[in-house]
């Protein structure tokens, strides 16, 4: 790998809602919004040759791709990856982004969430996933996932000892870019635990 173009789905309508969804199965797709969104990403990257595309197992990402890559979507090998999917939440699934932060702030890193896993686990998962992705053969990859997975690359990649930041808010389909160096410098940084 050389480039990795890495960027959240467009806005979804659980977004909208104001609900949390760490289910592949229960996703419900983009929202108007999001579809808009998508294509201006593919217009972006509309002068980057691409050789591959890897999403998470989730409608939105894998929505968000192909209305990016458009007629280019069909043209190159494609790949889902588990290990790119959003935080499994477990009984939090479908309760409020508040019910969700409520949680998340009374708690640490490592305790899972109930009935699902740890903000920690979730950060080696994704490291498994962006290892995945730094060993293809494929010189351009574009990834399309979540935002807790690109905030915590971009974060980790940067050094920081804090994978919520200095970058916390994710714009959707916005792409962000590693070389394989600084992918692999991220990947090391997530495989820490604090």
């Amino acid at each position: 790998m050389r480039l990795l173009l890495l960027a959240r789905h467009g806005q979804s309508l659980f977004n909208v809602d104001g609900v949390v969804n760490g289910d592949p199965s229960r996703d419900r797709g983009l929202s108007p919004l999001g579809e808009e969104e998508a294509r201006k990403l593919g217009a972006q990257l509309a002068g980057i040759g691409i050789d591959a595309c890897v999403t998470s197992t989730f409608p939105r990402a894998q929505q968000t791709a192909l209305l990016a890559l458009g007629e280019r979507a069909g043209a190159m090998p494609t790949a889902r990856d588990g290990d790119l999917d959003d935080i499994r939440v477990g009984d939090l699934e479908g309760k409020t982004l508040a019910d969700y932060r409520e949680w998340k702030h009374a708690h640490g890193r490592s305790d899972p969430f109930p009935g699902g896993e740890s903000l920690d686990d979730a950060a080696r998962r994704y490291a498994d996933a962006f290892e995945r992705l730094a060993n293809r053969p494929d010189e351009t990859i574009l990834c399309v996932c979540h935002e807790i997975p690109v905030r915590y690359a971009v974060n980790a990649a940067a050094g920081s000892e804090n994978l919520d930041g200095p970058l916390h808010d994710v714009a959707n389909a916005t792409p962000y870019l590693f070389d394989e160096p600084t992918l692999r410098r991220a990947v090391a940084r997530l495989r820490i635990t604090p």
